[in-house]
């Protein structure tokens, strides 16, 4: 810090330099002019040393001013000085001129003067802005300086918490390693649980069985010894006297069929041999066997349940690549984030942040207007129709799903249970269920008929997108891995990794091939009868704007179509995986989601600038 004398020292220093500028500027301006007055002085001078020598002496004889015509000038008179009239003419004339050039001078050093003053002021002027400018500056300094302090604080603290993130990151991986192989442990201890319990199921069932067969033989051996033993009968009254009456001992075989035994009050009653007992019991335990065994096995097959399917979708024989915009419209108040064609292609879905669904119809080549819906309540992140075409389910950002009916602007139903975004809702192909996935870690299966969840899988991920087939579903999620799970089963059936977080996932007709898109800007087809890669779709400049990015197959599943982070929608063939063609124009925004409609004719893609294209 400088001392108290330190402003003091400085002012006056500045009115020191100020002063020398003054000066330096002022002798400038005079520098010419003092020479030429010098000069000025040096030629009078002179001229009064040439009067003084002109003055005529007392003395002198004057020239006879007429010569005769005869006479010849002689050589003395051509030597002679000027007349002092004409040297005094000359002299008075020079004067004049020096006059008047001193009063030109003497004008000149006036208006020089206003003019140092004029810029003496403007010096003053800029002395001043200078002295403004140089406090500024000396402040953006000490700004300066105490940024990049705060810079390097702020770096210092951006190293400790990447640091810390990493260790974290490590732990987290560690504890997910953990977790997994816990999960594992669980898993198999759970198989062993079941094979156990299986297993004391079996010998318990055995153990029954035994011991039910040990009653039959007791029971068969108790009746073939009744059958065996001697019964007396009373045939007549006793008519003498001594009171006896006449027995008679009769030895009952063992009947084959059941028979009809007479009490001693006259009455009937069944009688059934060994034979038929033990028959009868055995048949009743064959009988329950095979009802436990009909319950087992239905509550683990397909068909335990009648499950009503949707009817068969059309199918396209040929697509037909688009090639330019028919209409293009800003459908939305923000950016669109889904779209989907009806199984019937007639009419189209459009879902964006302004929280509201448009539904359009095509026509002539123009996309008309045919409802709004509302009450969804947050942004939409997916749309999707079921297979008959009269129902419209929606993913929210309000942790819950929406499904309508085609007609009907208040929302049917709302599916909540979600602690998180809905970032996907698909119908499944059995009648009146749905599927939606979450960043809440779960994927859910719906009972649509009494809107309550039915399934709950928990995922080690955030759930991206889901598609549905007969009796699996298939999840993308953000660790970079697509998962398959069996609708029958509480398992998780596969897991398929790619590189790069999973966007979308798109199912072929047939059920035979999934398409992938992820964030390494790749799209991939994944073979489901072999799992495995089947092709790898690239290209230059194509790339995943945003996390929600969706690709779809062509409904002749020829083709992939995808859109890009600069507008472009680019088509790659199945088959051969090359590019087959890339569509620029209306976009200027990335493309967050295309449909190929099920005719094959037409491709509609959305952006984030609320734009809505119709391709044909």
């Amino acid at each position: 810090m400088a001392g108290p004398g330190a402003p003091a020292a400085r002012w006056k220093s500045h009115i020191v330099r100020q002063l020398r500028q003054r000066d330096r500027a002022q002798k400038a301006l005079f520098l010419e002019l003092v020479p030429a007055y010098n000069r000025l002085l040096e030629k009078a001078e002179l001229l009064a040393r040439f009067s003084d020598k002109l003055q005529p002496e007392p003395n002198d004889v004057t020239p006879t001013p007429h010569q005769g015509p005869g006479d010849e000038e002689s050589p003395s008179n051509a030597d002679q000085v000027p007349s002092p009239d004409i040297l005094r003419v000359k002299w008075q004339e020079e004067k004049e001129g020096l006059r008047l050039v001193c009063g030109e001078m003497a004008y000149q050093v006036v208006e020089k003067t206003a003019a140092l003053g004029a810029l003496e002021t403007e010096l003053e002027e800029r002395q001043s802005r200078l002295a403004a400018l140089e406090a500024r500056a000396a402040q953006l300094r000490e700004e300066r300086a105490r940024q990049a302090g705060q810079v390097d604080a702020r770096r210092a603290r951006n190293a400790a918490q990447r640091a810390a993130y990493e260790a974290l990151r490590r732990q987290a991986g560690r504890r997910e390693a953990a977790l997994r192989a816990l999960e594992e442990e669980a898993r198999d201890l759970l198989e062993r649980l079941v094979q156990r319990k299986a297993r004391a199921a079996a010998e318990r069932n055995l153990r029954n069985e035994r011991r039910e067969r040990a009653k039959q033989a007791l029971v068969s051996q108790e009746l073939k010894k009744a059958a065996k033993r001697t019964v007396s009968i009373s045939e007549n009254p006793d008519t003498s006297g001594n009171g006896t009456r006449e027995k008679a001992e009769v030895t009952l075989p063992l009947p084959a069929e059941p028979e009809f035994l007479e009490s001693e009050a006259g009455e009937k009653r069944p009688f059934r041999s060994a034979s038929a007992t033990s028959l009868t019991l055995s048949r009743c335990v064959d009988v329950v066997k095979g009802l436990l065994h009909f319950k087992k096995r239905r509550g683990h097959s397909i068909g335990g349940v009648f499950e009503q399917q949707y009817q068969g979708l059309p199918v396209c024989v040929a697509a037909r690549l688009p090639t330019w915009a028919q209409d293009v419209l800003d459908a939305h108040l923000s950016e669109v984030n889904a779209v989907c064609f009806s199984s019937n292609g007639s009419l189209l879905a459009t879902g964006g942040a302004d929280h509201l669904i448009h539904l359009w119809n095509v026509v002539g080549g123009r996309l008309k207007a045919n409802q709004t819906l509302g009450g969804a309540g947050s942004s939409i992140t997916s749309v999707d129709f079921d297979p008959s075409g009269s129902q419209l389910l929606a993913a929210t950002y309000s942790q819950a799903a929406q499904l309508w009916k085609v007609g009907e602007a208040q929302s049917k139903e709302t599916l909540t249970g979600h602690t998180d975004k809905v970032t996907a809702a698909k119908f499944k192909l059995t009648r009146h269920q749905a599927v939606t996935g979450s960043r809440d870690r779960t994927v859910k299966e719906w009972d649509l008929c009494r809107a309550c969840c039915s399934r709950t899988i928990n995922v080690l991920s955030y759930c991206n997108d889901v598609v549905c087939g007969d009796h699996v579903i298939i999840s993308g999620h953000n660790d970079q891995k697509i998962r398959f799970w069996d609708s029958r089963g509480p398992r998780c059936t596969q897991v398929i990794p790619v590189q790069g977080r999973v966007t979308s996932l798109s199912l072929s007709h047939d059920q035979l091939h999934l398409l992938s898109c992820s964030r390494d800007n790749t799209l991939k087809v994944i073979d489901l009868r072999f799992s495995n890669i089947r092709q790898v779709f690239r290209a230059d400049g194509f790339k995943c704007g945003s996390d929600w990015t969706k690709a779809v197959f062509s409904p002749d599943q020829s083709f992939a179509l995808a859109g890009s982070w600069d507008g472009a929608l680019y088509i790659w063939d199945v088959d051969t995986g090359k590019l087959e063609s890339s569509l620029r124009g209306p976009h200027c925004a990335a493309v967050n989601a295309v449909a190929w409609c099920c005719s094959g004719d037409q491709v509609v893609s959305v952006d984030q600038a609320r734009k809505v294209v119709l391709w044909h």
